[in-house]
Formats: structure tokens, sequence, C-alpha cells
């Protein structure tokens, strides 16, 4: 299993960015996917998730702000993130479950005027 994660940047408050997770080595189309994220200094957090059925769910901070989706002919997972906050400064992951957790390298968000 493989997740590779893309997409993170510089942006200012209000800006918008699109995450990328590229999955391989498992039948993507099967599984729910979820991003975290970890702030400095802070514990990891769950941000979202999405169901094998394409049911979404998210951190209450973070709704009608982050949309999940997938593709699962690309065996992607994305995580659309608009009117982004200082708050939103951490390093996201993508993470899966098969067998045990799968987790990305991780890519950096900052946030900042």
């Amino acid at each position: 299993v493989q997740l590779v994660e893309s997409g993170g940047g510089l942006v200012q408050p209000g800006g918008s960015l699109r995450l990328s997770c590229a999955a391989s080595g498992f039948t993507f189309s099967r599984y729910g996917m979820s991003w975290y994220r970890q702030a400095p200094g802070k514990e990891r957090e769950w941000v979202a998730s999405i169901s094998s059925a394409d049911y979404p769910s998210y951190k209450d901070s973070v709704k009608g702000r982050f949309t999940i989706s997938r593709d699962n002919a690309k065996n992607s997972v994305y995580l659309q993130m608009d009117s982004l906050k200082p708050e939103d400064t951490a390093v996201y992951y993508c993470k899966t479950v098969y067998g045990r957790d799968y987790w990305g390298q991780g890519t950096q968000v900052t946030v900042s005027s």
C-alpha cells in the first residue's frame, strides 16, 4: 500500500488549496479514505473521511469550507479547502485502513499573510 499526497503550499487567509492523495497497492474503490492534519506542537487530528459508498463526513471546524471527494478511476482522494484560516496550517496526511492503518508522507499547508 502506498499513499502519496500533493498540492500543499503557502496561501493567504481566505484562499483555497486542493490536496490530492494517489493510492496504490489495494483495491481503492472498496475502502474508505480519510484526511488528517497535524499542526506544530499538536496531536494529529481527523479532518474528513469519505466512505467506499462516497459518503463524506467532516470535523465540525471545517464543515462548509472543506470538501472531500474521490475518483476511483484515478485511485485518488481529494480535499478541496476553501476560506482557509491561519489555524488550518498543518501537515495534511491521507490515511486508509487495509488490515492496519496506512499513512502518506504528508503535505505542508501554510495559511499566512
